[in-house]
């Protein structure tokens, strides 16, 4: 799937004036193709494949068995409703069952699904599911901590509010143990 980044531009130079901008004004002229780029960049989700994100970077018969984290990873996307930008931290563990992924591809997957229309909820299954389908681990853990600009800039304007959404799979959703392990390593209190 390509983006017509022309009918981008259309759109922007229709919107601008609608909401009674001048687009010949010198600040505005370059506008519609700078906001076709970026949505271009902001939608490549929807152009991505998995597995060439993955890049064959999954490990077998590996015996580590103890649980693997990254966190912090920064993720930005746009809100399906309003098309406003979200954006916050993931963290990401699981328990391999002999299977590992190269560090590298987790942020790497987290992007693939943020750059598209979203919304918080969908994206935090999207990740830790396709996590699941592409290791079979004994268990999966994402939270994700956003800030919204659609809540912050309209609406309700709650300027320091963050959401936090989780999808506990396998290990991580029937032992309480494992789950508050993870959360202590990400410094979160109990879910």
């Amino acid at each position: 799937m390509t983006i017509n980044t022309k009918n981008i531009e259309e759109i922007t130079s229709t919107l601008l004036e609608e909401i009674g901008e001048d687009i010949t004004r010198e600040g505005l002229v370059k506008t519609p193709n700078r906001v076709a780029r970026a949505w271009e960049y902001f939608s490549r989700g929807y152009r991505a494949n998995i597995n060439d994100v993955i890049n064959n970077a999954i490990f077998e018969d590996e015996e580590c068995s103890e649980m693997i984290i990254v966190r912090d990873i920064e993720f930005f996307s746009m809100c399906e409703h309003h098309m406003l930008p979200f954006f916050g931290k993931a963290h990401i563990g699981y328990i391999p069952n002999e299977k590992i992924i190269g560090l590298s591809k987790i942020p790497r997957l987290v992007d693939v699904f943020a750059r598209r229309l979203q919304v918080q909820e969908r994206l935090t299954h999207q990740i830790a599911y396709t996590l699941k389908d592409i290791l079979d681990p004994i268990g999966v853990a994402v939270i994700l901590e956003g800030r919204h600009l659609c809540m912050q800039m309209r609406g309700v304007e709650k300027q320091n509010s963050f959401a936090t959404t989780s999808a506990m799979l396998g290990e991580f959703h029937d032992d309480v143990e494992t789950r508050n392990e993870f959360l202590s390593i990400i410094g979160l209190k109990n879910l």
